[in-house]
């Protein structure tokens, strides 16, 4: 590819500016003189000799006056494609400054020309100035619009939410811009002051509740939603009536997007589910959770996994003396090292390869990096995968807790963290009995160590490895069907950034002890979900993409719970963060039943999921319905 040099781009940029000028110049001696032939009735037989000559002579200082003039106002340097109303401002103020001059220097005394062809010339000069410098934008316009016509097959109608600035800027782009094909239709907007108005051209049609209406009037074939700093719920409200339509919707990402002033339609995507919550995203204390962190050596135990690569981004940015990344995946682990690395290249980071499951492996990467954090987020969390697999659920979920745990209390760790669940709570399936050990796990070890064990409980998190959302959209893409479990199924759902944000928090409040549970919002109907996630990529449910009902699958509920009844409720300072308090239970028989479970699950029994039930008293096997 040739690469142009600079002085390539200074030639074309002063050529461009010597013919605005040109123009300007053949303008106003056109203008002026158009004013003289107006004084004379457009009869050059009636024009007098002596006005002509002081025509002449006035009019080559007075061309030199307007271009210098118009060079002190900017004249010569907008981009004709995007001229606005500052421009237009600019020609007021540069003309003001001209009446100026022509009255002190020529004195509008009749002598060179008449006062009223003055008066005209001047006022066509005015016109001319801003016609030559709009006249690009109206034919790029006209060509826009003729090319909407003529390939009128391959065009979608757009309908664009939000007349304010974020949406003002997208249909400018869609006047000016050669790279976007689809035609603005309309516009709407529920300040009933812009009804019946227009943007960039485009007609205001009304509010939110009419664009079920405006979207069949004007064939939409696309939505664009455009109103950045929208609450969440009243986001969802319009997302909602727009699922209605059929219409695939875009937005645009977010606020940061108009303080950066990066507002295009490249930067548009489509609807998140996140966008479905009807909340805001939840806050956190980020100062304490940086004066905990920064400066600590802090372990991530299955740091490539979604949650806890998300774990290691938050903590990077924290500054610890030094993150451990641990995980048994290296091609996870490799990723989120070259991440890290390129976000943080002052990190100091090891990435480490190693199963929680090899007891001398454990203690020498704590023994070693003697960390003064460590947040255990290695699992396997798949339920229907390990309701056929119990055994390796119990090795890796709670064995591999249990050595993390042992050698965290050998090594004197500050405090160890570990990443539970909602399923843990009156748990039907093995995944979740096994979290539940989990808990049990760190709160027995609590009790016996200097080192401080909690855990932290929350639901389901939106895009994680495994979850439903991602699938929904692979299938969605692939035209379907989409698989729902069943009709009414309902789930907490938190995005990964909250949850870990809370579960860092959560880490902050740790005494020791403690199970925090995660206020996840209101739950979410999963065909809900489903439905509108459908119809906000352009699709009719069950129509264009067909959904099934699977039935729920082997240890699955319809709801989750994220407490049992005999914890109780205790507040934090962040009220999205509760503490359940620790249930009484017999360590040293809990430490037998370990010893049992351990060499059971070494066996291969296959009564596991039976050896559990006796263990977790909550663990019901049988499928809720």
């Amino acid at each position: 590819m040739k690469i142009r040099r600079p002085g390539f781009l200074n030639i074309a940029v002063l050529s461009k500016v010597l013919l605005i000028m040109s123009l300007d110049v053949i303008m106003t001696m056109a203008s002026f003189f158009l004013g003289l032939w107006f004084r004379y009735d457009f009869s050059f037989q009636e024009m007098r000799a002596e006005h002509l000559a002081g025509f002449l002579s006035a009019i080559g200082p007075w061309c030199a006056i307007t271009v210098l003039v118009f060079a002190c106002f900017r004249l010569y340097s907008s981009i004709w494609a995007f001229v606005s109303t500052s421009e237009v401002f600019r020609i007021i103020g540069a003309y003001l400054v001209l009446a100026v001059i022509g009255v002190t220097l020529f004195h509008f005394d009749g002598l060179l020309m008449p006062r009223a062809s003055m008066v005209v010339g001047f006022l066509i000069s005015f016109v001319c100035t801003v016609a030559i410098r709009f006249s690009y934008r109206l034919l790029r316009t006209a060509q826009k619009q003729i090319s909407h016509m003529t390939h009128a097959s391959g065009v979608k109608n757009v309908m664009l939410i939000g007349a304010g600035d974020a949406g003002r800027a997208l249909a400018m782009e869609f006047s000016n811009s050669d790279y976007v094909r689809d035609h603005l239709s309309c516009v709407i907007d529920d300040n009933p002051v812009k009804l019946n108005k227009r943007l960039c051209g485009a007609p205001i049609v009304g509010g939110r509740y009419d664009i079920p209406e405006m979207a069949k009037q004007y064939k939409i074939s696309k939505i664009i939603f455009a109103i950045p700093s929208c609450p969440a719920k009243t986001r969802k409200e319009i997302l909602d009536i727009c699922s209605t339509t059929g219409c695939e919707v875009q937005l645009l990402p977010g606020i940061y997007q108009m303080v950066n002033g990066d507002v295009s339609v490249s930067k548009l995507r489509r609807v998140d589910p996140q966008d479905l919550l009807g909340r805001d995203p939840i806050q956190v204390n980020l100062e304490e959770i940086f004066d905990y962190i920064h400066g600590k050596v802090v372990l991530v135990t299955g740091g490539g996994g979604s949650i806890g690569s998300e774990l290691c981004r938050q903590i990077a940015g924290a500054g610890p003396e030094m993150l451990i990344i641990f995980d048994i995946y290296e091609n996870n682990a490799y990723d989120i090292q070259q991440e890290l690395k390129r976000s943080y290249p002052e990190l100091n980071l090891q990435v480490l390869i190693g199963s929680v499951r090899n007891t001398n492996r454990v203690e020498y990467v704590v023994g070693r990096y003697r960390p003064d954090l460590i947040f255990h987020a290695a699992a396997h969390k798949h339920v229907p995968l390990m309701e056929d697999s119990p055994n390796e659920a119990i090795k890796n979920n709670v064995f591999g807790t249990y050595k993390m745990a042992k050698a965290a209390a050998k090594f004197d760790v500050k405090r160890f963290v570990l990443i539970s669940t909602d399923k843990a709570v009156n748990p039907t399936n093995i995944m979740g009995a096994s979290k539940r050990l989990c808990e049990m796990v760190v709160q027995m070890m609590n009790r016996e160590s200097k080192t401080e064990f909690v855990a932290v409980r929350f639901g389901n998190v939106l895009g994680s490895n495994g979850s439903v959302i991602p699938l929904f959209k692979k299938q969605i893409e692939a035209g379907g069907p989409v698989t729902v479990t069943h009709p009414d199924i309902i789930r907490y759902f938190m995005t990964i950034p909250e949850a870990v944000s809370l579960v860092l928090q959560a880490g902050y409040y740790a005494r020791g002890g403690e199970i925090f549970v995660l206020d996840m919002g209101e739950p979410v109907k999963i065909d809900t979900m489903a439905r509108n996630m459908i119809r906000l990529s352009g699709y009719e449910p069950d129509v264009d993409i067909k959904i099934e009902y699977t039935g729920l699958r082997p240890g699955e509920k319809l709801y989750e719970e994220l407490l049992m009844k005999e914890e109780g409720m205790q507040e934090t300072a962040n009220k999205l963060i509760h503490i359940g308090k620790p249930i009484e239970m017999d360590d040293e028989k809990f430490r037998r039943q370990l010893d049992m479970l351990d060499k059971a699950c070494k066996a291969e029994v296959s009564n596991m999921k039976d050896i559990v039930a006796e263990i977790v008293p909550t663990y019901q096997q049988k499928v809720e319905v």
